[in-house]
């Protein structure tokens, strides 16, 4: 039976100010609760005393070593307890952090560490391995969390036992965190939130049940905004985070059922998959509150799967890592629009807009752009990308351009029609068609080359690549496709490579991706 969940005393007086810290929350919690568990992976427990003196630790030595409120500090590593002991106390030092994907190339991380400026890179030994193949920036310095991989080990860099760090004063403006949307062999793009528009997304979290007694299963990685809108509130209210380090359905469900869980945010394949667990049925999920989905499209048979099989709410966000507007669907109680991605959240304003930017009437086809409290700074030193991401109404209002085609009901939800932007989310990551289109220009057999996601049972999307060869040349699309692949990161590898006379061209000479997609569908007996 799930435990009295009040938040109490302390922390609930701080989460009812405009404007606090997650620092400060795990603090009151350590001071009130410092016997609850705060963190559980691999039958490790962390709890809240523990996790609040190495938080202290972590700011602590990050003082010693001249870092202060303003400055940023790179993590790439999976997922760990000293993963998010970092994290949290960069974040009582005053200092941001960038979260970064270990699945990247080792160009993009060194690119992504130069591009946010950090002083320090936290990194596991599988990231240590990959990166003596680039150079960092000379002021970079690596702690291992892992061991000592080609950089200090983070015991041995952590300060003292009894360390506390000099207190340092809030700037709600102040940069939280840099999270990059890009990046994989383009520019990259490192989208800044600030303190207030965090602590906006952790205080409204009570609305989908999160208290003291919550249990989080963390599926997903701690580098993605999908994970930390989960993730951070977890914490603020006191509940205790279960670490996966890596997603698997069947592992997925033992935790969620040993641990009583109440709360996941999952991706839309990652429901799927546990959907498809054959003895789905035999665990038992009683104790969960709600499900959470983001990232990607979730189809509708999927989620009345999931309402009719697995006990508990569901509710679906749309929105960007970019914030803006973001709509909610509360699927439980919405049962007949599970086809739409619900109504803008409270508080936000979504519109849709058409080529020229002007407003489209009521019921009609348009972009989504949306604005809230809840919105990106900008992108890290790129005013001018910051600038192409906004459209502002006649009044002067700033929104953010979702690149997203759509349109709403009579009822007032939204329905997703296409992504105006080629963007493939696989697995619930981002995968933009035009660095994967950049690498294979550079092959000598290549003349041109289209990239589109096609459907995948096991990713939601995957890529496949149409290409255009050089005369006389001979290189199979298997040999393209494994060339590729050894490129990039393991998120963005091609599923398939077809080899085409031409690429489909509109009368101005613009590639149609449609046309290719569904090419790629007939031929398959789609």
């Amino acid at each position: 039976m799930r435990g009295v969940g009040v938040v109490t005393g302390v922390a609930n007086a701080l989460l009812k100010e405009e404007c606090g810290t997650i620092a400060a929350l795990i603090d009151a919690h350590a001071r009130e609760r410092p016997a609850a568990t705060a963190l559980i992976q691999d039958g490790h427990r962390l709890d809240y005393a523990g996790l609040h003196r190495l938080m202290d630790r972590v700011a602590a030595a990050m003082q010693r070593d001249g870092l202060w409120p303003g400055d940023i500090i790179a993590i790439c590593a999976k997922t760990s307890m000293a993963y998010a002991a970092v994290f949290l106390g960069a974040l009582r030092a005053g200092v941001a952090v960038a979260p970064l994907a270990p699945s990247s190339t080792p160009q993009s991380i060194a690119s992504m560490v130069a591009d946010c400026d950090a002083k320090l890179l936290f990194l596991d030994a599988t990231v240590a391995r990959a990166l003596p193949t680039v150079e960092l920036p000379a002021q970079v310095e690596r702690v291992a969390l892992d061991g000592p991989a080609n950089g200090q080990s983070f015991a041995t860099w952590l300060a003292a036992a009894e360390a506390a760090p000099a207190p340092v004063r809030l700037d709600p403006e102040r940069a939280f965190n840099i999270i990059y949307s890009s990046g994989t062999t383009g520019e990259p793009k490192g989208i800044v939130h600030s303190y207030a528009m965090r602590w906006l997304q952790l205080t409204r979290a009570n609305a989908v049940g999160y208290d003291a007694a919550s249990v989080t299963i963390v599926s997903t990685p701690l580098y993605s905004n999908t994970t930390l809108v989960s993730f951070l509130p977890t914490l603020g209210y006191g509940g205790t985070a279960v670490l996966m380090e890596k997603f698997d359905a069947v592992g997925f469900l033992q935790l969620a059922e040993r641990h009583r869980a109440t709360h996941a945010m999952l991706v839309p394949v990652q429901y799927r998959r546990i959907m498809a667990v054959p003895d789905f049925d035999r665990y038992d999920l009683a104790s969960f509150v709600m499900k959470l989905s983001t990232s990607a499209p979730f189809a509708a048979a999927v989620k009345a799967d999931v309402l009719k099989r697995w006990p508990g709410g569901l509710v679906e966000y749309y929105g960007l890592t970019e914030g803006g507007g973001s709509c909610v669907l509360a699927a439980h109680l919405h049962p007949d629009k599970l086809h739409t991605v619900g109504q803008p959240s409270p508080g936000h304003d979504i519109r849709l807009i058409d080529e020229a930017g002007k407003e489209v009437p009521k019921g009609e086809i348009g972009e989504i752009v949306g604005h809230s409290a809840a919105i990106m700074s900008g992108y890290y030193k790129r005013p001018e990308r910051t600038a192409e991401a906004e459209w502002r109404d006649a009044s002067g209002k700033r929104f953010i351009r979702s690149g997203d085609v759509g349109r709403f009901d009579a009822d007032g939800f939204l329905i997703l029609m296409d992504r105006k932007k080629d963007m493939i989310i696989s697995g619930g990551f981002n995968i933009y068609p035009s660095d994967l289109e950049a690498v294979l220009a550079k092959h000598e057999a290549i003349v041109e080359a289209a990239v589109v996601g096609v459907a995948s049972n096991r990713w939601g999307e995957t890529p496949v690549a149409f290409v255009v060869l050089k005369a006389g040349s001979r290189q199979s699309a298997e040999e393209i496709r494994d060339w590729l692949n050894g490129q990039v990161g393991k998120t963005q590898r091609l599923s398939g490579v077809e080899i085409v006379p031409a690429l489909p061209r509109s009368a101005i000479g613009k590639v149609l991706k449609r046309e290719l997609r569904d090419r790629f569908g007939r031929g398959r007996g789609a």
